[in-house]
């Protein structure tokens, strides 16, 4: 199921592809496409939360836009830099809805067209227009290297800029001695939801979320900076790069926030959507293969659940605490001592401890599982090759 922060509701449950990301709670960063990431995620098990780090405000009704547009029809450029898909669709839709269409699309056919990325040359193709280079880095970098490599010194050049802002392209290709033309089609604006972005960064410290998957690199900063401004940006840092929690960014651009922080990050081969799901479930592919082997089958401890044989556990938070203890110890007997340590409260009464293992027990299904070792403890008992 998914929601945001404070909503209570739930969505209905959608039809099951696998389960393998079963237990697994994902929180995404992202406003725009968030549903069809989520539906996808589900599909697969997970459990979604939606804390949007920040919106995206169309200029539609920009009268700078327009007027931007409508200089750039009369006084038609050589080059036209497309930097993103979303950008370069909201820009045709925006002179469609002031009668520029037909114009813009006609200057644009009779520039060269240059796409930062297979987003952009795909918003491109979607208007009847064909990219003349695309920059499969998906870089700002990758484009001023390959115009200025050729040449733009007297050349007319319009950037379709995203949502970001200044990307050092009109500085680099004025310098150059080009003349340069800006059109921002769409701007990032504040968090749609600021409680949900704080308890969604006090729950990633928190150890709650298994995966976080951002899908653009000013979200990722965004999202970071709340954490850091927070108070808990060390104890996410080291959830990320404990590999505690997953950072799955949807290419090297949306990637390098976290980076720079020296988080690693879980990237698709292509940056889509559905590579992303795709990656992430690869991912609890392989945390699944080397699941613990027990007698009653594979068992892996999520951040908030434990999956026994592809089964969510009916657990308390006491209880994913007590088997995670017992998991992390590989078979090997754990002291009452220290599972009183992960009880609630301050007793050191050792009932508690059997109260809890017996609850363990019961949940399970499988009073083989948990071994009460005597005068010494409790294991979990292996399978057998």
């Amino acid at each position: 199921m998914s929601g945001r922060w404070g909503s209570g509701m739930a969505e209905p449950a959608r039809p099951a592809l696998s389960q393998v990301m079963a237990g697994c709670t994902v929180l995404i960063t992202a406003d725009r496409r968030s549903g069809e990431l989520a539906a996808a995620l589900e599909r697969r098990g997970a459990t979604v939360r939606h804390a949007p780090a920040l919106s995206m405000i169309p200029h539609v009704d920009d009268d700078a836009l327009i007027a931007a547009t409508r200089a750039l029809v009369a006084d038609r450029p050589d080059v036209v830099v497309a930097t993103t898909g979303v950008g370069f669709r909201a820009w045709i839709e925006a002179a469609d809805a002031h009668g520029l269409a037909d114009d813009l699309l006609a200057t644009l056919g009779d520039a060269r067209l240059v796409a930062r990325g297979p987003k952009a040359r795909g918003a491109i193709q979607a208007a009847g227009l064909q990219a003349d280079w695309v920059a499969e880095s998906e870089t700002s970098a990758e484009v001023a290297e390959v115009l200025l490599s050729e040449g733009v010194t007297g050349l007319h050049v319009a950037i379709q800029h995203h949502g970001a802002g200044a990307d050092g392209l009109d500085e680099v290709f004025a310098k150059a001695g080009a003349r340069v033309s800006s059109l921002v089609v769409y701007r990032w604006g504040p968090a749609p939801d600021p409680d949900a972005v704080l308890a969604s960064v006090h729950a990633a410290a928190a150890g709650e979320i298994d995966a976080v998957a951002f899908t653009s690199a000013p979200g990722a900063e965004a999202w970071l900076e709340a954490a850091e401004d927070a108070g808990v940006g060390p104890q996410v840092v080291q959830r990320f790069t404990s590999g505690e929690m997953v950072a799955a960014a949807v290419g090297p651009v949306t990637a390098r926030p976290l980076e720079s922080r020296g988080i690693p990050t879980l990237q698709p081969e292509r940056g889509r959507l559905g590579a992303l799901v795709r990656a992430l479930v690869g991912h609890y592919e392989n945390v699944e293969s080397v699941a613990l082997a027990t007698v009653a089958g594979p068992l892996t401890i999520r951040a908030r659940v434990a999956v026994l044989d592809g089964h969510v556990l009916p657990l308390s938070p006491t209880g994913v605490e007590v088997l995670r203890l017992l998991a992390a110890a590989g078979g090997d007997v754990v002291p009452r001592e220290k599972v009183l340590d992960v009880l609630p409260g301050a007793s050191r009464d050792p009932h508690a401890v059997e109260v809890a293992i017996a609850r363990l027990r019961e949940a399970t299904g499988r009073r083989d599982l948990i071994k009460t070792v005597v005068k010494r403890g409790y294991r979990l008992e292996l399978a057998h090759d």
